[in-house]
């Protein structure tokens, strides 16, 4: 049964920064590829980063393109979501998230992604 889980979250000011953590079990981590979302209170989820099983190829949103950096460590089944200069905005609950198929071209679509984490929650002050 693969499992995600998130940690990393907490309240910062704005400007700071935080590094989110998901580490997965439950099959070949270094077979997938993995995506980071988030979910403010009312809104959609919406696509933040994902990166590719090889850690090759990544991509961002508009909003996190140059202040978030997505890495995985293949070794230690984890991806990680480096957040710099943060802003009240990015406040919500951050996801990541898992293709089902192995070797899967990264997607933005969260529908594109079968398993989840609980979510870790990022409160930017301003």
């Amino acid at each position: 049964q693969v499992q995600l889980v998130e940690s990393g979250g907490g309240l910062v000011q704005a400007g700071g920064s935080l590094r989110l953590s998901c580490t997965a079990s439950g099959r070949t981590f270094s077979m997938y590829t993995m995506g980071w979302f988030r979910q403010a209170p009312g809104k959609e989820r919406e696509f933040v980063a994902h990166i590719s099983w090889t850690g090759n190829t990544t991509n961002y949103s508009d909003s996190a393109k140059g202040r978030f950096t997505i890495s995985r460590d293949n070794a230690k089944n984890t991806v990680y979501l480096q957040m710099n200069s943060l802003k009240p905005e990015d406040t919500a609950v951050y996801y990541c998230a898992q293709r089902g198929l192995p070797y899967s071209i990264p997607d933005s679509r969260p529908s594109s992604y079968r398993y989840w984490g609980q979510g870790t929650q990022v409160t930017v002050s301003s």
